[in-house]
This record gives structure tokens, sequence and C-alpha cells, in this order.
């Protein structure tokens, strides 16, 4: 009875259908005589399927029931394990110019960045900016929204790099290096649109973090987009490259578009989170064995 179930509910037929059919036949129907009156079924009145599908239906309410319990200590993991964010580093001009088109310092760009992360959870986020913004905007280097940068500075989240005039002339630190400094230190994340090659050529272990650690984004209007895959293709996915431990598992296939009623068995090359890491024969196999 159980193999013969199998064999029905991976065509798409449901318990209830196979119970019919085998109080007609009988249990030692034979499997192409099951297979014929399933078909059958399949034609029978719009009431009666909308019976069965309302059926079907709390029976896949009660299974997602049961996996969303079984799963609700690794999704509390990933959504309270803060402490398992790595720090962020954002370079405050490339993105305060990437917002503004690179042609306006966008302090709302800045903000826009912050945001994403600390929705994220994440509780170690500091900003960069050179101290020479928090001067008035001027033609030749505009500015908007600098209210932004007080705020954020009163939240601790922004640092204004050191900068200062001798005889007329600004003095300006090179914020870059505090950037990557301080994501090297505390094993962060350095966000940015920049490569930092001058800095990479320093210091050997710096070049190795910055290939590692760079996130790069971009802005579509006013919404911060990381890429979801920030080392390439065969990198980790977003969520784990900004965690240290790894919790979300790294699927590399796309899901399967046909889910369960795929009869392609093991020989498909889609991802089927409902088999596991168990091998599923195809129909053709199925119906081979059973001819044996």
């Amino acid at each position: 009875y159980q193999t013969k179930l199998e064999f029905a509910l991976k065509l798409g037929y449901s318990e209830e259908q196979v119970q019919l059919v085998l109080n007609k036949l009988g249990t030692d129907a034979l499997i192409n005589d099951i297979l014929g009156e399933l078909v059958k079924l399949g034609n029978k009145t719009e009431t009666d399927q909308t019976v069965t599908n309302a059926n079907t239906s709390v029976m896949r309410e009660a299974s997602s029931v049961e996996s969303q319990r079984s799963e609700s200590p690794l999704q509390e993991d990933v959504t309270e394990d803060g402490d398992n964010l790595r720090p962020i580093v954002i370079d405050g001009s490339n993105v305060a110019m990437s917002h503004g088109n690179k042609e306006v310092f966008s302090c709302r760009g800045i903000k826009l960045a912050v945001d994403w992360f600390l929705e994220r959870g994440h509780k170690d986020v500091t900003v960069f900016v050179p101290a020479w913004r928090k001067e008035q905007s001027r033609p030749d280097a505009l500015i908007t929204d600098q209210e932004i940068l007080r705020k954020l500075e009163k939240e601790k989240i922004l640092v204004f790099t050191p900068s200062r005039r001798v005889q007329g002339r600004r003095v300006v630190c090179y914020d870059d290096r505090f950037i990557v400094k301080l994501a090297f230190e505390s094993d962060g994340i350095i966000v940015s649109n920049d490569n930092y090659r001058d800095l990479a050529n320093e210091k050997p272990e710096w070049k190795k973090f910055i290939d590692e650690r760079l996130l790069m984004y971009s802005f579509v209007n006013d919404k911060f987009m990381p890429p979801d895959d920030p080392l390439g293709r065969h990198g980790p996915s977003l969520d784990n490259f900004l965690r240290k431990k790894p919790i979300v598992p790294e699927h590399k296939k796309q899901p399967c578009p046909y889910g369960k009623k795929c009869t392609y068995g093991h020989k498909c090359k889609y991802y089927h989170p409902e088999r596991g890491n168990q091998p599923q024969r195809s129909v053709a196999d199925e119906l081979r064995a059973m001819s044996r």
C-alpha cells in the first residue's frame, strides 16, 4: 500500500484519491489498473474536485505548519543572532557621491545605507566622512541634507576624519586609510565601490582582506542595493557574507519550478528542498521497478 501511495503522490494525486481507488479495486490491484482509475477520477465533477482540493489544501497547510515549527529554532537563531553579524564600515564619501550621481555629496545616501544595515540587525555600523564636509556647500563642492551628518555623529555612527588649514591651505588626512584599518582590525565589512588599490599594495594582508571583505552596492533611486552574491556566483550569499559564522545553507542550484511534481528524479539539474540529500528515482525508473 505504501509503495502504491508514494507512487501516486509523485504523480500529483492525493491520498484520498488513492484510497478510493483501492477500496474499489482492492489492495492487490495492479499499478496500471490503479493509474487508470486515478485518471478517471481526474475527470469527475467540479464539486468533487472542490472537496478534494479542500482536503488536499488542509493537509498541505498542516504539513507546512509542522515544517515551520521544525524550522522555527533556526529562524529564531537567524533573526536574533545579532552578535554573529560582522561590523560594517561605510565609505561615506563614496556612498554620498554615488547617491548624488557623482555631482552632489548626498548625505541622504549615507542615511539610506546605514538604515539598511541597522534594519538587518547590525549593531556595529561606522561611517567615515572627511571633516571638511561640515563646511557650507559651495558651487565646486555641492552638498545636500547636511544636517544628517550631525545627527549620525550624535548617534555615534558617523566619524569625521581630521582636517585642518595651514596658511590658508587645507590639510586632509586620508580617510580611506581609516576605513580599511578599522575594518581590518574589527574583522568587518567595507562598504564601498572603491577598490583601494593603493592601500592594497601597501600590505599583503590588507590586499587579501580587501579582496574578501569589500561589499559593493548600487542605488536605484532611493533604494540601497548590495548584490546577493558579493564575491561572485560561486561565492557565499549576502546573508552568509555579512555573518561571522554561516547560518543560512548555501544552495548553489536554482529551485526546481516543478517542485514535487518533477518527473526527472535524481537526474534533475535543479534543487529539490523536499528531497534533502536523498536521491529520488524518476517516474520511468519507478515503472521499470514495478514491472519487475
